[in-house]
């Protein structure tokens, strides 16, 4: 049964012909295509390949933060839909050593994130891959590529940006130096100086995401999360036992994560040995570990949530704001 606090927010929502109709709506989603449009210009000429991603399979992403996986009748044989495509993003470095795709996603959220303004049940991921990438490789592309989109925005979307009464100074702060980085530890350090009880081994949590965000002036990268906090793909730093390879990238102004990342883990054994310390089931994931024990290539890349960016770029209130067909946490929509 939806809350309190998430039948206000039901309330709020228009219904679809007001939203799709809306100049407010139109302007955003006008924002939201030319950033996909800058997103695969600079993708392209980096040399990246886009592929057409799978939407669903034996097995998802079991990293989801909480949220819960789909189950679908496939031929008799129970399939999920995807809450994210990274294995086959690892898969797909057997063809091209850099990829991208934009995926749908499906994450059966908890009902108390219908209030957190930065999370629907169905949304569409950015996800990119590099063969033989590091860690640093990737948030370069990261940085270089969100730097990318903004200034084509500011440029192409001026109407659009002027119809959303968008601060166009925050976006120009994006372009002004290169971006921040933290650990894990040091975020962690901060909330608690703010007064914010954040546990040491977990990822940082919403509120205090939202927290980090609204004193930061620029992005910055928070690196180096727990291992335990994450997925068994990203991999451990060799050098530090315990501490993983991997990376959020924060926006300003209290707009939160855009963004994850990790150097993957591709070794057999060790894939095997995480699947296991994480309680599941090896067997799940028999057609990903099949190919990890023929040889999967060493990689990095990331994530970027679609809505979330456009939220950013079009200074929303909610992420719900930034797609055609919002769908929220417990919330029938078409």
């Amino acid at each position: 049964m939806p809350t309190e606090s998430t039948e206000s927010t039901v309330s709020a929502l228009p219904s679809t012909r007001a939203h799709l109709t809306s100049p407010r709506t139109i302007a955003t989603l006008t924002v939201q295509s030319a950033f996909q449009a800058a997103a695969r210009e600079f993708l392209t000429a980096e040399g990246f390949t886009e592929l057409l991603p799978p939407i669903i399979g034996p097995v998802t992403d079991p990293g989801s933060r909480g949220a819960k996986q789909v189950d679908i009748d496939y031929y008799g044989h129970r399939y999920k839909l995807m809450t994210s495509g990274i294995l086959y993003k690892q898969a797909s470095l057997l063809a091209f050593d850099k990829i991208f795709h934009v995926a749908p996603n499906v994450r059966l959220e908890p009902l108390d994130t219908a209030v957190t303004h930065r999370h629907l049940v169905e949304f569409h991921q950015l996800d990119v891959e590099i063969a033989g990438g590091s860690r640093d490789d990737a948030m370069d592309v990261a940085e270089r590529m969100t730097t990318h989109v903004v200034e084509y925005v500011l440029s192409n979307a001026k109407h659009e940006l002027r119809e959303l009464g968008r601060d166009v100074e925050q976006l120009n702060q994006v372009l002004a130096g290169p971006y921040g980085r933290k650990r894990h530890t040091e975020a962690v350090r901060e909330l608690r100086d703010l007064g914010y009880d954040q546990p040491d081994h977990t990822e940082i949590e919403w509120a205090g995401e939202e927290l980090v965000s609204a004193a930061a002036t620029r992005p910055f990268f928070v690196t180096d999360y727990p291992k335990g906090s994450r997925g068994f793909y990203d991999r451990e730093d060799p050098d530090s036992p315990g501490v993983l390879r991997n990376f959020d990238l924060i926006f300003p102004g209290g707009f939160g994560e855009m963004m994850s990342g990790s150097e993957r883990e591709s070794d057999y054994r060790t894939l095997l040995t995480r699947i296991r310390e994480t309680g599941e089931n090896p067997a799940k994931y028999e057609w990903y570990l099949t190919l990890a024990r023929e040889g999967l290539p060493p990689s990095a890349g990331f994530g970027l949530g679609v809505e979330r960016f456009t939220r950013f770029l079009c200074g929303s209130d909610a992420v719900w704001q930034a797609t055609a067909y919002p769908k929220l946490p417990g919330v029938p929509r078409p």
